[in-house]
């Protein structure tokens, strides 16, 4: 699988960021949640997955895009 940058909402260019695969799927980087309230309240989580946490903002990327 080879990874496209997108974006990021970070000032140093670390995460968060978004990545596009060359099958046009996004990868997210970002924070993982940790807080055992929040993952208390997600649904059908698989033993594989993970969850990060995004900034609106950069979410916004996908707007301009369209």
């Amino acid at each position: 699988m080879r990874l496209r940058f997108l974006a990021t909402s970070s000032n140093s260019g670390s995460c968060p960021s978004l990545y596009e695969t060359d099958n046009g799927d996004i990868v997210v980087q970002g924070y993982r949640l940790t807080d055992p309230e929040a993952l208390g309240q997600l649904r059908d989580v698989l033993p594989d997955e993970t969850f990060v946490v995004v900034p609106r903002e950069l979410m916004s990327w996908f707007e301009q895009k369209d």
